[in-house]
């Protein structure tokens, strides 16, 4: 599996900006304001999809570099 070019950069910005910027956002707010959100499971939930989009990310980069070698 190799994920368009175009795909992969979102993908990654999403991981490596958005995902802990949201998840810190998300925790500040909720102690400012005192809501009462199950906010372990809401950050639990939001890392296991960083960390499998991760995977999913690591595979294809393992793929793509594969295949320029090959060209070469």
């Amino acid at each position: 599996m190799i994920i368009p070019s175009k795909v992969y950069d979102v993908l990654k910005w999403v991981l490596l900006i958005f995902v802990p910027a949201f998840i810190a956002l998300l925790t500040t707010l909720t102690m400012v304001w005192g809501w009462n959100i199950p906010l372990e499971a809401i950050v639990a939930t939001i890392s296991a999809i960083a960390t499998f989009i991760g995977a999913l990310i690591g595979i294809s980069t393992k793929n793509y570099n594969k295949r320029i070698e090959e060209d070469e």
